[in-house]
């Protein structure tokens, strides 16, 4: 079987028109916890320039409470004591992220606004939005969070292979977290290479798509590991597989769909990006500061306990990696 790896971001923007402002503050990492880096770390290049004077504002595509929501704020107050300011999470919602990404877009390369990128910045310009990766300076990622494909807790599916050779009989119903979505993607991935049934129920944001699949209102549901992690504890839920290379250390017992004889990888990835054009010695500043951040053990603690993996890519690494995604939703949406 021809292999497909899609790397595909974070679960899609919750839909929403208003704008919610906060500090930077991230959940507070366990106990035994490495302290974060000391202030004063910020690179010779910022000593150089005074950047920054002033607090910085992270806008954030999703709402509050969700996985872009939790990184951001991690990544936020990992930051603060390496580049010396306040980092002001601002969450605007709306239209698959639309809404946030325009927004950064729109302001001065200065170094003082930047966004949470999920994969829709990848995805929205072959979908008829006017943005693409190119048209900002990307930073650095973050995180990546594998996904996973869940059924209810009395479902006759114990495994990948039993889910697909039923879904060849009839078809099945599978949620996801809206419209264009990666976690839409994953069933249809897993239509493509199977010849599987599968009909995208999407909801507005994977903690509902797996509430569904729970309820017993669909077949399976496709979400990120960070949204089926406590409900596969509390046994309300199965999980047939995971879509990573590897197993995950948060689900230790769920094999990979490779194991199962599928070899697809889809996960969800989010990074830092800011307007087109920043000054040299401002990108190096937050370049810098991000890979120190996502480096500290209170940004790891929280984002491995979340059931996401720490993932970094500098800023070149990550933009030659979101201009092949977006080369591939290019195709892949547009065929």
């Amino acid at each position: 079987m021809q292999r497909r790896t899609l790397l595909l971001g974070v679960a899609a923007a919750a839909l929403g028109a208003s704008a919610c402002t906060t500090r930077g503050t991230a959940p507070t990492a366990a106990p035994g916890g490495t302290a974060a880096p000391t202030a004063g770390a910020a690179t010779s290049a910022a000593a150089a320039s005074g950047y920054p004077t002033k607090d910085i504002t992270l806008i954030v595509q999703a709402a509050a409470g969700g996985g872009s929501d939790l990184s951001s704020r991690a990544l936020a107050s990992a930051m603060e004591p390496i580049i010396g300011k306040s980092i002001i999470v601002e969450n605007r919602p709306g239209a698959a992220g639309s809404t946030a990404m325009l927004h950064v877009k729109s302001q001065p390369a200065d170094g003082y606004t930047i966004g949470f990128g999920p994969v829709e910045i990848a995805m929205l310009g072959s979908l008829n939005y006017d943005i693409k990766p190119a048209d900002f300076d990307l930073l650095g990622q973050i995180m990546l969070g594998p996904g996973v494909l869940s059924v209810p807790p009395n479902s006759p599916y114990n495994s990948l292979q039993e889910f697909v050779d039923a879904a060849k009989e009839r078809e099945m119903t599978v949620s996801n977290s809206g419209p264009g979505s990666i976690w839409e993607v994953l069933g249809s991935a897993i239509a493509a290479e199977t010849d599987a049934k599968i009909r995208p129920v999407p909801f507005d944001g994977g903690a509902p798509a797996v509430a569904a699949v729970m309820g017993g209102q669909v077949d399976a549901a496709g979400s990120g590991v960070n949204e089926v992690k406590q409900n596969l504890a509390d046994g309300k839920l199965k999980v047939l597989a995971l879509f990573h290379s590897e197993r995950h250390p948060e689900l230790p017992d769920v094999p990979t769909a490779k194991e199962q004889g599928l070899d697809i990888e889809i996960g969800g990835w989010g990074g830092i990006y800011a307007p087109k054009g920043l000054p040299a010695d401002v990108k190096a500043t937050l370049e810098d500061a991000i890979k120190q951040a996502v480096e500290s053990d209170s940004y790891r603690d929280i984002i491995t306990k979340s059931g996401n993996l720490v993932v970094y890519k500098n800023s070149a690494d990550f933009e030659a990696f979101a201009q092949s995604e977006f080369d591939r939703f290019a195709e892949l949406l547009n065929p």
